[in-house]
């Protein structure tokens, strides 16, 4: 198979976990417990992948300054956005708003969060999938981990927006409107990731490959784990070690 149509089809593959979990999220009213729990998972999963796929990988192609440097810039990157997009109404994106001190504003309550928390979800998914791109060029096979990695935090991360969304008077339109973008926009990121990234230099790639890594970093911890420790503060150690093991597992396969 052509290598940027497989560097598409995977981001496409990760990118609709995102969907998955926003029919899911709209439709059913999954407990807040088991919405948690997946996330927590979801977290130390992507946790192991940045660490041994990511950086690791960063580190052995261009050594500790540019992985340094890059992970430091995609963190800096992914917060600065972050940061402005909490002002317009997606501070609390990936909520669930079943709380209401963290519930997602409407846009008569806010004019323009509708926007804002579209941009978010696509600032959120755009590293991950460029990295499924990236790890194409080494080999010319896809990092499976990675894949799965993705998937498996995307789907709790659509299930719990989406619900915040509905709890938020968004219809049907909206959200999957958004959902659904996210996928396409996962699907150019990874073709993007191979063949724009794939022209520069290994160490480029590698300074590259170490900003994703950060910008993902930096959004596990500004919007998973505090989602996920809010309702299950009691397990949410183990659940994300369990995460972070199963990744590293597949990782050393």
């Amino acid at each position: 198979m052509n290598d940027v149509v497989q560097a598409g089809l995977w981001g496409l593959v990760a990118g609709s976990a995102l969907l998955l979990g926003a029919v899911i999220g709209f439709g059913v009213r999954v407990p807040q417990k088991v919405v948690a729990t997946v996330m927590a998972f979801g977290a130390g999963v992507l946790i192991s992948a940045v660490s041994f796929e990511l950086v690791g990988e960063a580190y052995d192609q261009a050594g500790l300054a540019p992985a340094a440097i890059g992970t430091l810039v995609g963190a800096g990157a992914y917060t600065a956005g972050n940061l402005w997009l909490a002002r317009r109404g997606a501070r609390h994106r990936k909520r669930s708003g079943h709380r209401p001190a963290h519930a997602q504003p409407s846009e008569a309550q806010q004019g323009g969060s509708g926007l804002a928390l579209a941009l978010g979800a696509l600032l959120d998914g755009v590293p991950e999938s460029a990295v499924i791109g990236v790890s194409l060029l080494d080999g010319g096979a896809v990092s499976l981990v990675t894949v799965a990695a993705v998937f498996i935090s995307n789907v709790p991360e659509g299930l719990s927006s989406s619900a915040g969304m509905r709890r938020a008077g968004r219809g049907k339109a909206y959200v999957f409107g958004v959902w659904g973008a996210i996928a396409a926009a996962s699907t150019v990121s990874a073709v993007l990731g191979y063949t724009v990234v794939g022209a520069f230099s290994p160490a480029v790639i590698a300074a590259v490959t170490a900003v994703a890594a950060g910008a993902i970093l930096a959004m596990i911890a500004d919007t998973m784990i505090p989602e996920a420790f809010e309702d299950a503060h009691l397990a949410i150690g183990l659940v994300t070690v369990s995460g972070f093991l199963v990744s590293f597992a597949l990782s050393h396969a």
